[in-house]
């Protein structure tokens, strides 16, 4: 809820809407003219301003030029008596958001204040998407120097322009809603609304509401009317996250708005034109899921126009480099810290690793070494140290070019000794990274349920040190049938 300051010369107006706007959940702050207004303004965190046109002193006019004057961009509306609505009009115009005029009830005010709310959010929004499209276009955001990134990098640039519905399909953790991000930055429509929804995290009722909106009582706690993704995106992109969860009856209506660019709010008869384009992502086969009966074979048509394959991180092991030193330096600067060096044996044992849960893993990873880590060269050892992967070994001989795992003078970004790098689980004399001793699933898979059992298979603590989502570890438990290992 909102944080409202309401400025009023009369006592009784500002206890009338203090009692209104606190029944809708707002949080009020009481001014009794301009200049105690300006006081409460330079003092609190404020969403919203209503303000009396006629006061004493200082009147609603001045009262907003010295707003102005401040850098304020608090939305303001202001209360007028009907001798007075050319003065009203004059505050739009010098920079208001609207009017009221007196005497109103409490719904009219109650919805004027979710008006101005809406607006302030959407203004938000738009400003955060701006700044974000300006990163993009700056190159800051998307790595990728391997012929895997590449040939991505290059089918954004080649579908960003037009208005073509997109697929991004790729494994958890793989980058697909920057990619998405980076699709709607590089668009005729950049200026204009990207919207996000996770289409896993809510239920099929919620989802419903949150996409097309509801009208006022059209269901149990809908108190008010509220606008959906797809209306607030006009314009713009909506990315539907995990289009794979949505329920059947709902993909139906999802497939409508696709075909015909049409939707009614739920509780409402009247239909609704908009122009959106919509990206879709889902770390499933949805092929798969259409053959099963799970998914609309022809919402997969509709939504598979141009279809975005991101592939594993293992499978752009080139990047790894450059992802790291990315990262390294994201976290000195959130952090405040000197940034740290990736040594070559470090890179080696990073580039030996499965990575499960792709770039998303390997950027929690290092931000944990970055975090932990003393000294200023990341070496090896250190990489095995933060991983929890097993019992580290003594320190390897020194070798041409490599230096000793855990040496400062290891060169930065040969080769680190994996002899002593085992997990348990595995026959004693097995490298578990060799594709001669086991594949890259059963290694991931073995990973995931040690990892299980020292955690006494609780999934949060599990997902947190393999630098997955919680989602991802369940399908994975799910699907190697690890529940005996793992906790509810």
């Amino acid at each position: 809820m909102a944080k409202i300051l309401v400025v009023d010369d009369m006592e009784m107006m500002r206890d009338s809407l203090e009692a209104t706007l606190s029944r809708a959940g707002h949080t009020v702050h009481l001014a009794d003219g301009a200049a105690q207004g300006l006081e409460l303004v330079k003092r609190h965190s404020l969403d919203m301003i209503i303000s009396d046109l006629k006061m004493p002193k200082m009147d609603g006019l001045a009262f907003l030029t010295e707003l102005q004057n401040i850098g304020s961009e608090i939305p303001i509306v202001m209360m007028t008596a009907y001798a007075t609505i050319a003065t009203a009009v004059e505050a739009i115009k010098k920079g208001a958001f609207d009017y009221i005029q007196k005497p109103f009830d409490a719904e009219e005010i109650t919805l004027l204040v979710q008006r101005t709310l809406e607006h302030r959010r959407l203004l938000r929004e738009n400003e955060a998407y701006r700044a974000n499209a300006r990163d993009w276009q700056r190159g800051r955001r998307l790595i990728g120097n391997s012929p895997a990134m590449q040939q991505v990098l290059d089918r954004v640039a080649r579908i960003a322009p037009s208005s073509a519905t997109v697929l991004i399909l790729g494994e958890s953790g793989t980058g697909k809603e920057m990619i998405a991000r980076a699709i709607h930055a590089q668009s005729p429509r950049a200026h204009q609304p990207l919207l996000c929804v996770n289409c896993a995290a809510l239920s099929s009722s919620l989802l419903e509401s949150e996409l097309f909106g509801h009208e006022k009582g059209a269901f149990t706690g809908a108190d008010r009317l509220r606008k959906g993704r797809f209306e607030l995106a006009d314009g713009g992109t909506l990315l539907l996250d995990e289009i794979s969860e949505m329920d059947l009856a709902l993909q139906a209506k999802l497939l409508r708005v696709l075909q015909e660019r049409e939707f009614e709010r739920v509780g409402s008869c009247l239909t609704r034109q908009v122009d959106v384009r919509v990206i879709a992502t889902t770390n499933r086969n949805l092929q798969e899921m259409v053959r099963e009966g799970k998914f609309r074979e022809d919402l997969f048509y509709r939504l598979n126009v141009v279809p975005v394959f991101l592939p594993r991180l293992r499978e752009r092991i080139e990047d790894l480099e450059p992802l790291c030193e990315y990262f390294l330096h994201r976290c000195a600067d959130r952090n405040g810290s000197e940034m740290r060096i990736l040594s070559r044996s470090a890179l080696e044992v990073l580039q030996e690793y499965p990575w499960s849960g792709n770039v998303r893993e390997l950027e929690n990873l290092m931000e944990r070494i970055s975090i932990l880590g003393t000294a200023e060269v990341i070496t090896g050892e250190s990489i095995r140290s933060v991983l929890h992967l097993g019992q580290i070994g003594p320190a390897a001989p020194a070798q041409s070019g490599g230096g000793i795992p855990g040496d400062p003078d290891d060169p930065p970004v040969g080769r680190a000794d994996l002899s002593s790098w085992r997990a348990d689980g595995f026959a004693s004399g097995d490298d578990p990274w060799s594709p001669a001793a086991l594949s890259l699933e059963q290694v991931e898979r073995r990973y995931i349920q040690e990892t299980l059992a020292k955690y006494d298979g609780h999934r949060q603590k599990t997902a947190q040190a393999l630098g997955i989502g919680l989602r991802t570890l369940g399908m994975k438990i799910k699907r190697w049938n690890l529940e005996k290992t793992s906790a509810s």
